[in-house]
């Protein structure tokens, strides 16, 4: 991935793979949720493969090698920050997010402490995913706001 920084600052993501679009795994064992999810990335992103558990998430970023892997936190099996946690051991992907309803502050740390670069609420996904995308293979790390709300408080 290439990141060149234009006149203005305007930040523009490359991909080594010349006009290749961005690449996703998602995980998520809510059917419906991941539906939604595929969507709403389907339109900016390339979506590759969508699985319900860690375990089927860990094997999909082997057989893809994704540029980024967004997953559910807790799901059967391997739960999302081990799976995330994992992958990147592998070297399997650059940048994972966490997309989840929970916005508990030991679990932000977890994944955070797991190397996992976004943590997104479900109920700000449709306003913050493609943001948060776009951040971690930056090399940022993207909070949803409601989490960063919790810590300030």
């Amino acid at each position: 991935m290439n990141i060149r920084v234009r006149e203005g600052s305007c930040v523009e993501l490359r991909d080594e793979r010349i006009g290749s679009p961005v690449r996703l795994v998602l995980a998520d064992d809510h059917e419906d949720v991941l539906r939604d999810i595929r969507a709403l990335l389907n339109s900016e992103f390339e979506v590759l493969s969508s699985v319900s558990d860690g375990t089927a998430l860990i094997e999909a970023a082997r057989k893809w090698k994704p540029d980024v892997v967004i997953s559910d936190i807790k799901m059967p099996g391997v739960r999302g920050i081990e799976a995330c946690q994992r992958i990147a051991q592998e070297g399997h992907c650059s940048a994972s997010i966490i997309v989840t309803m929970h916005n508990e502050t030991q679990l932000v740390k977890d994944a955070l402490r797991a190397g996992i670069r976004g943590y997104v609420l479900k109920v700000d996904a449709g306003e913050e995913l493609v943001s948060a995308v776009r951040s971690v293979l930056r090399g940022s790390v993207y909070l949803s706001r409601e989490v960063l709300k919790k810590w300030v408080e």
